[in-house]
């Protein structure tokens, strides 16, 4: 008898973890590298925010916390729906995790049975499908397209749903493409979606004050309260607050979905740290006003690598509307050689050849489900990416 359950033989190691790894390793043996490979902002948390922690500790706020999370963060939770998405709910309607990570996993565990599908727009964050193939269920992936935006068609989410059909997943703005769904493009998909009462809507909606120019977020529930019974909206602190390392995400949705939730959080971690929860509480309802500060550096960093981007030989990079990465092709540069003779014949090929020649990192698009790709964060200084940028210029002009 094996010692090792079946089920891993479903599960892939998460691509950017193992290219941030990497990248770590090539810095301490002294390589000089640029790591664009990470999706965490470089801005430190609020002052506001850590202050909050810290008297959370004074007030000796060091107990277990309710696995739901604590009613202080709850209220702030429903509050935050209702005023920046129009949506009324309860704070009995909300669950806190350890980050949004937790929430999206414990979604798929309540809910799939074996062979249940989940639809996943093609790119991908990468732990989606790894997720519902743990836990018995089958991702069905559609790929989405360049000219279209990356985002999923109305016309392709009809024809991917079938009786077998759990869960559609909606990530907007995206990871790994930044693409970002209008009210217009929602309405298209939300329409397909209420002539299949069976189907469940999950939105991660992490990179929602992450948008650019004149983009307004909407979020599908919005669009279509019909759809509110069977829809888990999920959100978090870590992108819009840099509270990454605070692990802490939020979800709301229908009653008997977020009981199931409770009930196997209670057996895995209990409740998400408590001087998270209090950090958080200050985040959604302490000053707002760092947010479209630093949503404008984001912009400015977004424009200098699209611009820079597509001068570089072979490459050819869209301009997104939110989060902080592009996705550029690198289908130009495939067959092509680097000077020391090493072929570029797919998107990792590429992604290897420039750490290894260059010391930038970046994530092969082939790990998101789509290529050829890669995906570059500009979560990182305009210095560094102006540096890195050139790089990518100098890899991609040498190429034979």
């Amino acid at each position: 008898m094996a010692f090792l359950a079946d089920v891993l033989s479903r599960v892939k190691p998460s691509a950017t973890m193992t290219v941030t790894q990497k990248a770590r390793d090539l810095k301490a043996k002294g390589r000089d590298v640029i790591s664009l490979s990470v999706g965490e902002p470089d801005f430190d948390t609020p002052d506001n925010i850590k202050e909050a922690a810290v008297a959370a500790i004074r007030r000796g706020e060091t107990k277990y916390p309710p696995v739901l999370g604590i009613p202080p963060l709850r209220q702030a939770i429903a509050a935050k729906f209702s005023r920046e998405n129009g949506l009324d709910y309860k704070p009995s309607d909300t669950i806190v995790a350890t980050g949004g990570k937790q929430i999206l996993y414990n979604a798929f565990l309540v809910t799939m049975n074996k062979g249940d599908e989940v639809i996943i727009p093609a790119p991908y964050w990468v732990s989606y499908p790894e997720m519902v193939a743990i836990n018995w269920g089958e991702p069905v992936i559609v790929p989405t397209h360049l000219d279209k935006g990356f985002k999923l068609q109305p016309e392709d989410l009809e024809r991917a749903i079938t009786p077998r059909t759990k869960w559609v997943v909606l990530n907007s703005p995206s990871n790994p493409t930044g693409a970002a769904y209008s009210r217009d493009e929602l309405k298209g998909l939300t329409d397909i979606l209420m002539r299949h009462p069976h189907v469940w809507v999950l939105t991660d909606d992490m990179y929602e004050h992450l948008v650019y120019g004149d983009f307004k977020f909407t979020t599908p529930v919005q669009v279509e309260p019909g759809l509110k019974s069977r829809t888990l909206t999920m959100n978090g602190v870590s992108k819009a607050y840099a509270m990454t390392g605070w692990r802490i995400g939020y979800a709301a949705g229908p009653a008997e979905l977020i009981k199931a939730m409770d009930m196997v959080q209670g057996q895995q971690t209990s409740g998400a740290c408590t001087i998270a929860q209090w950090a958080s509480v200050e985040a959604l309802t302490g000053p707002q006003d760092f947010i479209p500060v630093r949503r404008r550096a984001f912009e400015e960093r977004r424009d200098l690598v699209v611009s820079m981007l597509n001068q570089a030989k072979h490459l050819k990079c869209p301009k997104p509307e939110g989060a902080f990465y592009v996705y550029p092709s690198v289908a130009g540069a495939l067959g092509k050689s680097t000077p020391s003779g090493q072929v570029i014949e797919t998107d990792e090929d590429f992604v290897t050849a420039l750490l290894e020649q260059e010391g930038v990192a970046a994530v092969h698009g082939s790990a998101f489900g789509l290529g050829p790709n890669v995906r570059i964060s500009y979560a990182t200084s305009l210095k560094q990416l102006e540096e890195a940028c050139k790089k990518i210029q100098k890899f991609t002009a040498e190429l034979r």
